[in-house]
Order: structure tokens, then sequence, then C-alpha cells
């Protein structure tokens, strides 16, 4: 056990999703995993392990921003020894051409501050993607015949966000979407030696301002979890 993670040695599995929502972590679990089991609950945060096609899995929430992300990927990997973590959630479109339901595949993460910047100090560390789980999920993505978009994405600190000048800068340098916790993913995967990769449905449009009806996002997100499980176990 952990601070923060009240699960016994051994029942987390090497490969762990982790959506922001605890409760999406129990969706996910109950419809994808065979035989989920419970092994957090601590503050909440909700964790589950079960198999995937014969693969051992944990799903397992983040909460929201890269602060609270950051506890969870740490301890995940430094306490329970996962080796690949792979983020799926949800973001805003930046371009016109990355729709609504769209999948998008993290390669880098543009941002402003991580709770790894002080580590870093004067050095703009550039958090990327592992490139075997990026490929796989292309491969997966472009199999399910979902439309997927691979670049940079931007990990904001911030959810009401009141910088419309920076978000028209990343517009017009092709960075993708927004979202708030890749970034950090990256980093404490890098400096653990562990793989990471954020895979992420558009439910917002930053440009257009549509968003993907609450009635329909358990059905779109479905296609990203099955992107991420593919991208695995490749």
């Amino acid at each position: 056990m952990t601070i923060h993670i009240g699960a016994k040695p051994g029942e987390i599995a090497e490969t762990v999703l982790m959506p922001g929502d605890p409760l999406r972590a129990k969706w996910a679990a109950e419809r994808f995993l065979e035989n989920p089991v419970c092994i957090n609950q601590v503050r909440g945060m909700l964790g589950y392990t079960g198999h995937w096609r014969g693969h051992r899995v944990t799903i397992h929430g983040s909460g929201m921003g890269m602060a609270s992300l950051s506890i969870y990927a740490n301890e995940l990997i430094r306490d329970y020894g996962a080796k690949t973590l792979i983020r799926v959630g949800s973001a805003g479109a930046m371009q016109a051409d990355v729709h609504i339901r769209d999948i998008v595949l993290a390669q880098t993460c543009t941002t402003l501050t991580t709770p790894s910047r002080g580590m870093f100090r004067e050095l703009n560390f550039a958090p990327c993607a592992d490139f075997g789980l990026l490929s796989a999920a292309h491969r997966a993505a472009t199999g399910q015949g979902a439309r997927v978009h691979v670049g940079n994405i931007y990990s904001s600190d911030v959810f009401y966000d009141e910088r419309p000048d920076l978000n028209e800068v990343m517009t017009r340098h092709g960075v993708l979407c927004v979202e708030m916790e890749a970034a950090e993913l990256y980093a404490v995967a890098a400096r653990h030696k562990a793989r990471a990769l954020a895979v992420l449905t558009i439910s917002d449009h930053l440009l257009t301002h549509e968003a993907l009806p609450a009635s329909e996002r358990e059905q779109s997100f479905g296609a990203m979890i099955e992107v991420a499980l593919e991208a695995a176990f490749a």
C-alpha cells in the first residue's frame, strides 16, 4: 500500500490504463475486462484489475490535472512495478480538421508547466510518447476505421483558461488539441524508464464550440479504450 493507493503487492498489473474520472475507470473495467476486481478505493480514486484477451490489465483513475496524475503515475511505477501506462481521456480540438469523436494520439506535448518543471530547472524538456505504443495505437485506430490524428498536443495546468492569445499561437503551430495530464505522464514515465502514451477522444471543439452529447460519450470513448488495449499488447 501507498499513501494514495490501497492495493496489495501484486494486485496491480504491469499495464495500466489511466482515465481521469474514477467512474470512467469503473465503467471501462466492467465493459472491457474479464472478472475485474476493485483494488483501490482510497479517496474515491477507483482502480480495477482484470484480464483482456488473456492479458492482465489494471484500469486506474488519475484524477484531474497533472498534479493528481503525477501522484498516481509515480506510485504505480515506483511502488507497484507498472511498466506501461496509457492515458485514456477526452480533449478539446484546436484544429479545423480535427473533429468531434476523432482519436488523437499524442506524439509530443506542449505545456507551460508541469509538476516535474522544478526538476528540469532551465531545461525545456520535450515530453514524448513511446514510439512502439504510438505506432501500435495508430495501427489499431486505423484498423477500426477511426479518424485518427498523430502529433503535438497541449497539456494545460488550468481548466478555465483565459489566454485566447496563447490558444491562437498553438493553433497556428499545429497543436491538435488540449487536455490536462499527458505531459506529466510522459515526464514521469521517462524518468522511471516506463512506456507511456495518451490516447484521446475529441469531446469538444475550441474553434467551432461543438460538444459531444453526454448520451454518446460512452460509445465514442469505448473505441479509445479498445485502441489503448490493442496498443499495449501489440
